[in-house]
């Protein structure tokens, strides 16, 4: 149902434009929204205008009109005032809720749909049919995109986002959860990865600028059927995680440049602590010291090369050296050897998955 401020913002432009109080009542004679504090007492007649067969009236000088909602009454119109045109400003009034009534509904009913094609809740023949319902393309290009603020629920990314596409029908704003805003957009044939990226990055800037800091979002792949949007929001919200693991330090992530963390975020718990065990022994690489990590993590950042490392380190080369045969001697992996390099890194990464999973369950 529409909400009470729609009716008194809808109505208090009415009023500016035509001069005219009105009056929307429930069919009770409750007020619901009106332009004028003395009309806020209700009116004793409408319950009887409610049950007449009549769709208008004038009664005592006034012009009243039911409102339906799919042949159900459900408001009626007092229109107050004076002069000849009274029952056309009535007239269009009450045409301008109905429509009101009608775009909200469906407003609603695609908001519905689009919650469970994400969720996949719905039967093949159920999403084109409905689709076909709602007047929602079914082959047009898509992409799903999720949207985390740091205020997560109390913030107002869902509305912020939904006047920020408008109502041109092509994206729906939605959420299925109250972390997350999500956005299931609809591209251009010659959209690629460069648009994707220019969209996100333009969402991101519109929302700082709303007082949304700290937001991150993520999006799928591109699908050609709207069967396959569940597929793309999947993907986003795997690359919503993985970017929290792997990618801390970036606000936007594709699924797509995911690459083996991907892979290692579908690992089983069990089997990444044998790996570990494997690798490391009784001691784990969150033991290691700090200057052991930064040397590391620096080595690998600079490609292996030894040279650049120390550099930047402002170390000398032997100083590098002997801190790498030192970790050599303690994991029995060889950070020069690009094969050793690779099963090192790997477990870090590894690692770190399993801390953030361990801090995801409590």
């Amino acid at each position: 149902m529409i909400s009470n401020q729609i009716l008194q913002n809808t109505i208090d432009g009415l009023k500016a434009i035509a001069r005219t109080d009105l009056c929307v009542m429930d069919t009770d004679g409750k007020v619901v929204a009106a332009t004028d504090d003395k009309m806020e007492g209700g009116r004793q007649e409408v319950p009887d205008f409610a049950a007449s067969p009549a769709d208008s009236q004038e009664i005592q000088g006034a012009q009243f009109f039911k409102i339906y909602d799919e042949q159900q009454l459900e408001y009626i119109l007092v229109v107050t005032g004076t002069g000849e045109n009274l029952y056309m400003v009535g007239k269009m009034a009450a045409f301008q809720i109905q429509n009101l009534l009608i775009a909200y509904k469906e407003r609603f009913d695609k908001d519905n749909f689009i919650k469970n094609l994400l969720l996949d809740n719905l039967l093949l023949v159920d999403i084109y049919s409905r689709a076909k319902k709602l007047h929602i393309q079914t082959d047009a290009k898509r992409v799903v995109m999720i949207i985390e603020s740091e205020r997560g629920k109390d913030s107002n990314v869902l509305e912020l986002l939904r006047g920020y596409y408008g109502a041109n029908g092509k994206e729906f704003v939605t959420a299925v959860d109250e972390n997350s805003v999500i956005v299931v957009k609809e591209l251009e044939d010659s959209d690629g990865a460069r648009e994707l990226e220019k969209s996100a990055r333009s969402m991101s800037g519109f929302l700082a600028r709303e007082g949304v800091e700290n937001t991150r979002i993520s999006y799928g792949t591109v699908v050609g059927e709207i069967k396959e949007v569940s597929r793309s929001y999947k993907e986003a919200k795997m690359a919503l995680d993985v970017g929290k693991i792997f990618f801390d330090e970036r606000e936007i992530i594709a699924y797509s440049e995911l690459g083996i963390g991907r892979l290692i975020y579908q690992l089983p718990i069990p089997l990444c602590k044998m790996f570990i065990r494997e690798i490391f022994g009784s001691k784990g690489p969150d033991e290691f010291d700090e200057e052991t990590l930064t040397t590391i993590y620096k080595f690998f950042e600079n490609s292996l090369n030894v040279s650049e490392t120390s550099r930047q380190l402002f170390i000398h080369r032997n100083t590098l050296v002997y801190r790498l045969d030192k970790l050599q001697k303690g994991t029995g992996l060889d950070l020069r050897v690009f094969e050793d390099a690779i099963t090192f890194k790997i477990a870090l990464m590894v690692v770190k998955y399993m801390k953030y999973m361990e801090n995801f369950e409590y």
